[in-house]
């Protein structure tokens, strides 16, 4: 395996620390503070890819030797991007949405060091089973799912019971497409 330089991945998500330590690589977690509204004429996969380097750009430290990674996920259906939700009404109107339907998951990723950025996006097609009312109240109740985009993680007890299938990265619908990122990363250091 490649020797990596050392690598500050900006981000709160658990399940993003989880894969890039799962996957062995040497990380450490930095704080960034940084909107994650955009410009309502981006297409889809421009959407994911612009917070992935705006959340680069508010990264202030030298880089030596490191390489910054951001990055954000969206879940989009149709033309529409569905965020996070903010309340469990906001939830259960996403899960709602989704239900017996495929939908599709983006997520950019930016790599940034001292002389250079790049960024890229995976994307992943969802179909979700046909969902009742008293699943999607049962999922929110205990599981929370108010820091993920659509309003679920495919991790948890909704993957298991809700997917039907996925074409594409399995990871990047969990948040991180790490397989592509290995691979642009290697790229990147050379």
């Amino acid at each position: 395996m490649i020797q990596f330089p050392t690598l500050l991945l900006a981000s709160k998500s658990p399940r993003r620390h989880q894969i890039f330590r799962e996957a062995g690589l040497h990380f450490e977690v930095v704080n960034i503070e940084a909107e994650e509204d955009f410009p309502d004429y981006l297409q889809r996969e421009q959407v994911c890819e612009f917070l992935a380097s705006h959340k680069a750009t508010h990264f202030t430290e030298p880089l030596h030797e490191k390489i910054l990674v951001t990055a954000d996920t969206i879940v989009c259906l149709g033309n529409k991007v569905i965020n996070k939700p903010a309340t469990k009404e906001e939830a259960a109107e996403m899960l709602a949405s989704l239900s017996g339907r495929t939908h599709e998951v983006f997520t950019g990723v930016c790599m940034r060091n001292q002389e250079r950025q790049q960024v890229f996006h995976e994307r992943s097609e969802v179909e979700f089973y046909p969902l009742t009312s008293a699943e999607i109240d049962y999922y929110i109740e205990h599981f929370k799912p108010f820091d993920k985009a659509g309003a679920y993680g495919v991790q948890d007890w909704m993957g298991y019971m809700g997917v039907k299938r996925i074409n594409g990265c399995f990871y990047n619908v969990m948040g991180f497409p790490m397989s592509r990122f290995y691979r642009e990363l290697q790229q990147f250091v050379l």
